[in-house]
């Protein structure tokens, strides 16, 4: 597989791994009740892969915000 890049915001990122756990749940759990349902075991651990890698990027992201972020300089009292 060759890798592609392209740019998206922690927002969109975070939507879209929301969106493909809800998609991966519906084809672990709900789909194979189905009749004539045929599972895919190698796209279901793909794309389980896949939404482990985007939240660790979002979590990573959160992480360096926060950890970045200065603490605003403490109010000093004018001393006439």
């Amino acid at each position: 597989m060759k890798p592609i890049n392209f740019v998206v915001t922690v927002e969109e990122l975070r939507l879209l791994a929301s969106l493909a756990s809800d998609q991966l749940f519906r084809r672990q759990f709900i789909d194979p009740k189905m009749p004539g349902y045929k599972g895919n075991p190698e796209e279901l651990g793909l794309g389980k892969a896949l939404v482990g890698r985007m939240q660790w990027i979002i979590n990573e992201r959160r992480y360096q915000t926060s950890a970045g972020a200065q603490e605003p300089p403490s109010k000093q009292q004018e001393i006439p």
